[in-house]
C-alpha cells in the first residue's frame, strides 16, 4: 500500500506522521517525533528552523529506510510566524518566536494609523500582539536591516517546503492569520500592505488546501537518495487541519483544537464581521475547502506546560498524569484566573504568576502545584463555556456538544470538567487531529477521498471517539457565576 507522510508541528513538538487508507479506514504510524525548542538568544526569542527542517529530512530517512512508498507530503504549522528570504534566495536570520517581546506596546501605535474597526472589517482577524501584522510593524518601526534585505516573506510551512522543493508559495489558512489578508478577497490585502508601506512583492501567490506546491528539489533527493515526491499545500495551519480531522457528520458543529493553544470555534461559509465580532475579539480564518474557522484563541495547556517548567527548574519533577492526579485531589473551584491575561502570554514563572493574579483579584493564592493544576484545568473549561457562548451568540446557534481534538484529550480530567462546565456532551478524539487533517486533504487532493465529509466520514470510522456527559451541573453553575465575576468576563 502507498503511504503519505505529515509534517505537525506544534509549538513545543513536532512530528512526521505515515498514512494509509486500508479498507475504507486510515491507518497512521508516527515515524519520527522530536522537540521544537525555541532559542533565547540576544535578548530575543527565536524559532531553530533549521533544526526543524534537520528532523523533516530524518523522517524521509527513516521512511525510505522502512521501505515506505511515499506518494506526497504535506506540512502544516502555528500560526503568524514567518521568515525573510533575501535577493540569493537564502533565509535572512532566524525568525522571532511570537511570545518574543519585540511586538509590546506596538498595537496601539498602529491603530493610530489604521483604526481596529477598518482593520477588522478588511481581515476579519482577532487583535492580538503577537500577529504577523503586529511584528511586522514592529520591525518596521525598531528599523531593523532585515527589512531592507528581504524579497519574499514566507511563513513557517511556506518557508520549511521552499527548503523542500526550491518553490516559494504562500497558503490560505494560514495567510488568513497575518492580519493582512483580505477575508473578501481571498487575497493579499493590497491597499492595507500600502497603507503601512510594506512591498507587495514580498507577498507572493496563495495556494488553496489541496493545491499542488511542488516536489521535493533535486538537492534533496542527491542529499537523501529519495524521490521526487509531491508536495501539497493542506491546510498549513494547525489548527485548519485539525478542523478538517473533526469527525462530525451534521454541517453544523463547535470544535475545540485542544493543545498549547485552544482554539474554539465552528466552521462557517462566511466571515463574520460584525462589531459584535469585533468587540468580542473573535478571529475569521481561513479553512479548507471554502470555509472560515469562525474562533477564539485562548492560552490553553500553555500555562499547563510553562508551569511545569518552572517547578523543574526549582527541583520539583512531576509526570502529567501526577499533575493531574494532584489536581483532581486538590479543593474544589478555590480560585479562579482568566487564561488569556496578558500576565499569562510570555515565558517565566507561571505558578508564581497564577498567585500573583489571585492576589490581584482578592483570592487566595494556591499552596501546593497541585492547587495550582486545579486553578489553571478549571479556569480553562469554564473559558470553554464563555467562549462557546459568545460562539452560539454569533451564529444564533445552539450546539448540542463540543468536538474536542488534538493532544490536550488525553487529559481526560480537563474533558471531563469541560463537559460538566459547558453542560453538553464531550466528544474526545481524534488525538493526532492536526496530522490527520493534513492526511485527510493530500487525500482528497490525489482523489482517494472524495470531499471534506467524505474524510470526515472516514476519520469518524477509523479513530475512537470518546464521550464524556455533564457532571454536578448546579455546582459548576454556581462556579461559573463566580469565574465570570473574578475574572471581570461578567462586565
Amino acid at each position: 500500500m502507498a503511504d503519505i507522510l505529515a509534517y505537525d508541528l506544534g509549538a513545543s513538538s513536532g512530528r512526521a506522521l505515515l498514512g494509509r487508507l486500508k479498507d475504507g479506514r486510515i491507518e497512521t504510524e508516527e515515524l519520527h517525533r522530536f522537540p521544537n525548542d525555541p532559542v533565547q538568544v540576544g535578548g530575543r526569542l527565536h524559532w531553530d528552523i533549521l533544526r526543524l527542517l534537520h528532523e523533516m529530512k530524518q523522517a524521509l530517512l527513516k521512511a525510505k529506510q522502512r521501505g515506505a512508498d511515499i506518494q506526497s507530503i504535506g506540512i502544516d504549522s502555528w500560526a503568524v510566524d514567518f521568515g525573510f528570504v533575501g535577493e540569493s534566495g537564502e533565509l535572512l536570520g532566524n525568525p522571532y518566536h511570537y511570545r518574543d517581546g519585540h511586538t509590546a506596546g506596538i498595537m496601539p501605535v498602529l491603530f493610530a494609523e489604521i483604526p481596529e474597526t477598518e482593520l477588522f472589517a478588511r481581515t476579519g482577524i482577532q487583535f492580538q500582539p503577537f500577529n504577523s501584522i503586529f511584528q511586522l510593524y514592529a520591525l518596521k518601526t525598531a528599523g531593523n536591516p532585515l527589512l531592507r534585505e528581504a524579497r519574499r516573506f514566507l511563513m513557517i510551512p511556506d518557508l520549511l517546503r521552499y527548503f523542500l522543493t526550491g518553490e516559494m508559495h504562500g497558503e490560505f489558512t494560514n495567510a488568513s492569520t497575518t492580519q493582512l489578508f483580505s477575508a473578501t478577497a481571498k487575497d493579499w490585502d493590497q491597499e492595507l500592505l500600502a497603507k503601512l508601506n510594506l512591498p507587495a512583492a514580498w507577498f507572493g501567490p496563495v495556494l488553496a488546501p489541496g493545491d499542488r506546491a511542488g516536489s521535493l528539489s533535486e538537492a534533496v533527493t542527491k542529499e537523501l537518495g529519495v524521490p521526487a515526491i509531491p508536495v501539497y499545500a493542506v491546510a498549513e495551519h494547525d489548527t485548519g487541519s485539525a478542523v478538517v480531522a473533526v469527525p462530525a457528520l451534521d454541517e453544523q458543529f463547535a470544535y475545540l483544537s485542544c493543545g498549547t493553544w485552544s482554539l474554539i470555534g465552528t466552521e462557517v461559509t462566511e466571515p463574520v464581521l460584525t462589531g459584535r465580532a469585533r468587540e468580542l475579539n473573535f478571529t475569521n480564518e481561513g479553512g479548507a475547502y471554502g470555509t472560515y474557522r469562525l474562533l477564539k484563541n485562548i492560552m490553553g495547556l500553555w500555562i499547563v506546560n510553562e508551569s511545569r517548567r518552572a517547578w523543574e527548574r526549582e527541583g520539583s519533577v512531576y509526570s502529567f498524569p501526577e499533575l493531574v492526579a494532584m489536581a483532581e485531589e486538590a479543593p474544589a473551584f478555590a480560585a479562579f484566573i482568566d487564561p488569556d491575561d496578558d500576565l499569562f502570554l510570555p515565558p517565566g514563572d507561571m505558578p508564581g504568576r497564577i498567585a500573583e493574579y489571585c492576589r490581584r483579584t482578592g483570592q487566595k493564592p494556591p499552596e501546593s502545584a497541585g492547587q495550582t493544576m486545579r486553578i489553571i484545568l478549571e479556569s480553562l473549561a469554564l473559558k470553554y463555556r464563555y467562549a462557546l457562548e459568545r460562539i452560539e451568540e454569533l451564529t444564533g446557534v445552539q450546539y448540542g456538544g463540543l468536538h474536542m481534538v488534538g493532544g490536550g484529550i488525553q487529559n481526560t480530567l480537563l474533558c471531563r470538567w469541560t463537559a460538566s462546565a459547558i453542560g453538553k456532551p464531550v466528544w474526545a478524539g481524534p488525538a493526532e487531529g492536526s496530522a490527520i487533517g493534513n492526511l485527510a486533504v493530500q487525500w482528497i487532493a490525489s482523489g482517494e477521498l472524495a470531499d471534506l465529509r467524505d474524510a470526515r466520514r472516514v476519520i469518524r470510522d477509523s479513530f475512537d471517539v470518546a464521550t464524556y456527559a455533564p457532571e454536578d451541573a448546579l455546582t459548576w453553575a454556581d462556579a461559573y457565576g463566580k469565574f465570570l465575576r473574578t475574572t471581570a468576563l461578567s462586565k
